[in-house]
């Protein structure tokens, strides 16, 4: 029996009956669960008989199975959870069909590997072998078995994907908005206006308008607080729980979309 966020997985006809599965030999629990369609990762905490029990247990016959998210019912809330703790700080690998996810991610600051054409054995092992958290809507994917930690946005909206994500993994009090390079994912670094003259010599508007910059560490690409950063301040804080205000007091003067290289 499922419980709470785990019933996003099943048919809307099937999310609130028991579900009786036969089988000829003892399968373990994950493979009874993911044969439901819930991916591992998701699932935090599985009683067996009443009692709580890890992913290699082998179900006997007439055991009643209940499964839970992180969203399990307060009584339960003392019970030890088989959802690892995300990394801090928070790292992210984001498959090839959320893109805008990854960049609004990137915005906020977060370190998250993205690209575009990566295929699923790529993405897992990203995932795996640097402690990521694995963001993607195949569920095949997030079944592999060496995925530990990752979730499945459940809207198709990126803005809806990234208010999920937020509140799952407590981005909030960890955003450092414009503080990282939507193209490359690296850090960016503050620089005078002598330092990108040359390199901006034809937008002369923007080098009267503006002192400093930033600078990607990685790619070199080069961002100034233009019109793009008051609209996605203003998008992004509400989506976050921040203000654009926080943003600017954040990393004041660095801007995404407006960088030249």
């Amino acid at each position: 029996m499922l419980s709470g966020s785990l019933l996003d997985f099943l048919p809307a006809r099937a999310r609130h009956a028991e579900v009786r599965r036969w089988f000829d030999e003892a399968p373990s629990v994950k493979d009874v669960i993911e044969a439901s369609g819930v991916p591992h990762p998701e699932v935090d905490l599985v009683l067996a008989g009443g009692r709580p029990v890890g992913f290699d247990n082998r179900v006997q016959p007439g055991e009643r199975i209940e499964v839970f998210g992180l969203d399990r019912p307060a009584a339960l809330a003392g019970l030890p959870g088989l959802i690892p703790p995300a990394p801090e700080p928070r790292r992210f690998v984001v498959d090839g069909h959320l893109g805008r996810l990854a960049r609004y991610l990137r915005t906020l600051g977060f370190d998250t590997w993205y690209a575009p054409n990566a295929d699923d054995g790529l993405l897992a092992r990203a995932s795996a072998g640097e402690e990521r958290i694995l963001l993607t809507r195949d569920r095949g994917l997030l079944k592999r078995s060496i995925v530990r930690l990752g979730y499945m946005p459940r809207s198709d909206d990126p803005a809806e994907q990234l208010r999920e994500v937020a509140a799952r993994y407590g981005l909030p009090e960890r955003a450092r908005p414009f503080s990282r390079c939507v193209r490359c994912n690296d850090v960016l670094r503050s620089v005078d206006r002598a330092a990108v003259a040359e390199r901006l010599a034809g937008e002369p508007r923007t080098l009267r308008s503006f002192d400093t910059f930033a600078e990607c560490a990685g790619c070199g690409s080069i961002y100034w607080p233009g019109s793009h950063f008051d609209r996605l301040s203003a998008m992004l804080g509400p989506l976050v729980g921040t203000g654009s205000a926080d943003a600017r007091q954040s990393t004041p003067r660095q801007a995404e979309q407006e960088g030249h290289r």
